[in-house]
């Protein structure tokens, strides 16, 4: 009789789970232990343009129990995706995690309170403005020197009045139901973590000092500059009980960003662009004779028409390197060569006038006194 009982009991267990989980995205482990609170940490700037903020949260461990996974700077997957992050639901006696993803709008991350853009509902850290996203610095910290991008709009949170720290979505959690625009978002195209993200939540889970059973709810690194970045605390300073990241890592480097490490030689707006030599318009630093990465193909035209092949180490399309100028249209060069042309046709007056210049002035016929 009691096997029988089992048996019923899992049956409808079964039966209970197969539509929530086709119901919700990227369901995950699921624990009967609510999550702890959320600790609260100061962000680190952006440091570099083109990356977005993806909040820390607990991830959980069936031996260890639960980790905080470092908020942390990362590189999108494409321009225009927007990263929703992971949460716990607490449902049926149980907690749920659910895992994050990327899209083009913010879906319902369980109205959590994340902080830094993410205040339950949407994100209003920034915006894709085309191929650049512009950071609003009055809720993001950017470093200014490298991410010019930005704006200010504090109207955003004047409406956030209770800054709670709860960590999970349901009863006993924060209430809230996904918004029409939020199942929008949800059942739009979506975009899985990607590898460094990844990378990102194991490297958490190796470390000891991350789990809640040794920091008390205080992880040793409560965020990261980058993925394998410098590890932060909550004070904001450099940790130094994590084994997370390198210390002394440089800011990272976007390649698929192609307004990334932009420096005011070859801004948009600069009249010479980037090139490297402003009174011979046709050279780069790339073409210069004492230059190694030099094309030595054709010594007499330093500027050959250059591919991926033949460009200098380092320079990569798309990067806006200094060096690597996309190539000329076809009006650009019929204009260069419209150019070239008149300048030809004034030299050769210059040249007529002058000879007319240095003749003797015609004798008078008869030649007598």
């Amino acid at each position: 009789m009691k096997t029988i009982k089992k048996l019923i009991l899992v049956l409808c267990i079964a039966l209970f789970a197969v539509p929530v989980a086709r119901a919700q995205i990227g369901i995950g482990i699921s624990v009967r232990i609510a999550p702890p609170e959320l600790p609260v940490y100061e962000q680190p700037e952006c440091p570099v343009e083109g990356y977005l903020w993806q909040p820390g949260y607990w991830a959980y461990d069936d031996d260890q129990g639960y980790y905080w996974v470092p908020g942390v700077w990362v590189a999108p997957p494409r321009v225009g995706f927007l990263w929703t992050p992971a949460y716990w639901g607490y449902e049926g006696g149980i907690y749920a995690f659910h895992t994050g993803y990327w899209g083009p709008h913010v879906g319902f991350y369980g109205g959590i309170n994340y902080g830094y853009g993410y205040m339950g509902v949407g994100f209003v850290g920034g915006n894709w403005d085309g191929d650049r996203f512009r950071y609003n610095s009055a809720v993001v910290r950017v470093n200014t020197t490298v991410v010019r991008n930005t704006y200010i709009d504090r109207t955003v949170i004047n409406n956030v009045t209770v800054n709670n720290r709860r960590s999970f979505n349901g009863p006993g959690g924060v209430e809230a139901k996904p918004r029409p625009e939020e199942q929008i978002a949800m059942r739009e195209q979506h975009v899985p973590p990607t590898s460094e993200q990844v990378a990102h939540h194991q490297a958490a889970r190796s470390d000891p000092n991350q789990f809640v059973k040794v920091n008390g709810g205080h992880p040793a690194a409560a965020a990261m500059t980058h993925v394998n970045g410098k590890p932060i605390d909550e004070r904001g300073q450099v940790a130094t009980n994590s084994k997370l990241g390198n210390p002394n890592a440089p800011a990272p480097v976007n390649p698929a960003n192609p307004n990334a490490n932009r420096n005011p030689v070859n801004k948009p707006n600069n009249p010479n662009g980037g090139l490297a030599n402003p009174q011979n318009p046709n050279r780069t630093a790339a073409d210069q004779p004492n230059n190694p990465n030099r094309n030595p193909a054709n010594p007499q035209n330093p500027n050959p028409n250059k591919t991926p092949a033949n460009q200098p180490t380092g320079l990569r399309p798309g990067n806006n390197g200094v060096g690597n100028q996309p190539p000329r249209t076809q009006q650009q060069r019929m204009q260069q060569q419209r150019q070239q042309q008149q300048r030809q046709i004034q030299q050769q007056r210059r040249q007529q006038q002058r000879a007319r210049q240095q003749q003797p002035p015609p004798q008078k016929p008869g030649g007598g006194n």
